[in-house]
């Protein structure tokens, strides 16, 4: 069965919603991140009279690991919960795995990935 390695950036404000959506469609493993990024928007605002750069902003990078069955249940519950409408909602970025080892046990393939008894 082929595996994908799914890269996503997003808001660091939608963080909560777009994990609970990835656990409805079965995705219950993820590594996350705090990130900065500039992006092609710059723009500079004024709070109290200081001047803020929001070129730079704030971020989420999650990094998980599915089945090719699972993956465009997550992309959709990621685009879905993700989604302001507005520039900087973030990425997805999809990439094929070769291979996966348990350690534990040293299963291989997209058995290494799943508890026992679960497709």
């Amino acid at each position: 069965m082929k595996m994908k390695k799914v890269e996503v950036v997003i808001r660091k404000s939608k963080f909560d919603e777009v994990k609970d959506a990835m656990r409805k469609v079965g995705i219950e493993f993820i590594t996350f991140w705090d990130v900065r990024g500039v992006g092609k928007a710059t723009e500079e605002r004024v709070y109290r009279g200081i001047v803020y750069d929001t070129s730079t902003i704030e971020r989420i990078m999650i990094i998980f690991f599915c089945r090719e069955k699972y993956l465009e249940p997550a992309v959709n519950a990621i685009l879905e919960s993700a989604k302001t409408g507005e520039i900087g909602d973030g990425k997805i970025f999809i990439s094929d795995i070769v291979d996966a080892y348990r350690i534990r046990t040293g299963e291989r393939g997209d058995k290494a990935m799943y508890l026992e008894g679960e497709e």
